[in-house]
């Protein structure tokens, strides 16, 4: 039976903490800057959570599960 291979784009995207939980970019801070306030482009930046219901759907593409 051949090897099971994770998803390229998963593994890409997603980095997996210490704790199990899956950690993941913010969307919209590629272009169209000049509208987008300070305060909101430097949230944008920070590493935020997968939501729990989520989780599941992404272990498996990363073959964690």
């Amino acid at each position: 039976m051949p090897k099971q291979k994770t998803k390229s784009s998963a593994k890409k995207r997603f980095k997996l903490t210490g704790t199990g939980k899956i950690k993941r970019k913010h969307a919209f801070k590629s272009h169209i800057l000049t509208k987008k306030s300070k305060k909101r482009k430097k949230a944008l930046t920070k590493m935020a959570l997968v939501h729990e219901a989520d989780e599941n759907n992404i272990k498996q593409m990363l073959r964690l599960k």
